[in-house]
């Protein structure tokens, strides 16, 4: 399996142009591998806990916001313009043939527009550091490997908001999510724009070598973490967290169930704010939804 590409320059050396389109094809095996992996295991040998229903408590409202209807849009607009990244960016790779050039690059400036309000408004309106993975969820990675080896029933712990795989996706596709923009913003030099015309000289040869390796690879390794979450999303013990996207709100069960309510406190933030580690996310002062 190749890795890499290399074709000649005007001057007859052997420059890098990308990676070689093998790697997509195992990143989409992989992925597929994975879901098919992990269906398996939960089906058949995953053992089993025995579920307990939560102490009743009538203070929390029916409806608790998960997901205000600012960060939802912000969602749903993300995920159409990667998976537009990604049609524009492989389907003529595999001979789905058309004029793909422009769709890209726009669809990647609004991606780091979409990115850019999304730092703003965590930094403002959420605890910004709550989704990012510490030295608690490292060790709580560690115990959770040793709880898979040692075949312990997996007890779902009670979280905050934010859960230790939800932060670790949040993390991998923050940085890969980085490594596509920066890339793509200085690809956006080599091909005609509305903004300039091409300079095929802004880089060196081996420069823009290196810059359309690092892409590709962010490029291939986002096909697999879409596959993984849509598989999530789509599995019937996460299928209330993906309602959750949709309609903005969770259950008082689902509240009690999966939270701990130490960790991610209601009606301790002003209304309309989304606190997205210790407190809820609420539509008013006491974290009720309305019907």
């Amino acid at each position: 399996m190749e890795i890499l590409r290399t074709a000649p320059n005007p001057w007859g050396q052997e420059v890098l142009v990308g990676v070689a389109w093998d790697l997509l094809w195992a990143a989409a095996i992989a992925g597929f591998l994975f879901v098919v992996g992990h269906h398996l295991y939960v089906w058949i040998m995953a053992p089993k806990a025995p579920k307990t229903a939560p102490e009743p408590a009538p203070e929390v409202p029916e409806r608790v916001e998960r997901h205000s209807q600012a960060s939802r849009t912000f969602h749903w607009l993300m995920a159409a313009t990667m998976l537009t990244l990604l049609v524009t960016a492989f389907f003529p790779v595999i001979g789905v043939q058309f004029a793909w050039v422009t769709i890209h690059w726009i669809a990647g400036i609004v991606l780091t527009l979409l990115i850019i309000w999304h730092i703003i408004h965590a930094s403002t309106k959420q605890d910004f550091w709550s989704v990012w993975t510490g030295t608690k969820e490292i060790g709580q990675a560690f115990q959770a490997v040793g709880k898979f080896l040692r075949r312990e029933p997996a007890k779902e712990e009670r979280s905050g908001k934010y859960p230790l795989d939800q932060r670790a996706y949040h993390n991998a596709v923050t940085l890969v999510s980085f490594g596509v923009i920066v890339t793509g913003i200085l690809m956006m030099f080599g091909v005609d724009t509305w903004f300039w015309a091409s300079n095929p000289y802004f880089l060196s040869d081996s420069t823009w070598g290196l810059v359309f390796v690092l892409h590709g690879l962010c490029g291939v390794g986002l096909v697999t973490m879409v596959i993984a979450h849509i598989y999530f999303a789509i599995r019937p013990e996460k299928r209330w967290m993906t309602r959750s996207m949709i309609k903005g709100w969770i259950t008082r069960e689902e509240y009690l169930e999966h939270y701990d309510p130490d960790l991610w406190k209601l009606g301790t933030e002003p209304a309309g704010a989304e606190l997205a580690g210790g407190s809820a996310s609420s539509a008013d002062a006491d974290g009720v939804v309305p019907a």
